[in-house]
């Protein structure tokens, strides 16, 4: 979800005000999905999944314009 009024317009969570890049930092850092939603219990797995997915689709649709040496 994004809201100009919540973080500045960055992605959060549904019904939160966690950022899915803090969660996806999370999962970078080594915790697993089981230490975040211990940490943050009104989180589901459904919620990582999603961010997770976010994720993915970004990367996917990102461009690569190789410029001339």
């Amino acid at each position: 979800m994004v809201d100009p009024k919540v973080l500045v317009g960055k992605p959060v969570i549904k019904g939160t005000r966690i950022a899915v890049e803090f969660v996806i930092d999370l999962l970078g850092r080594g915790w697993t999905m089981e230490e975040i939603l211990r940490e943050y219990n009104h989180l589901t797995a459904e919620d990582i999944r999603a961010c997770l997915a976010y994720a993915s689709e970004i990367l996917r649709a990102e461009q690569f314009h190789l410029l001339p040496a």
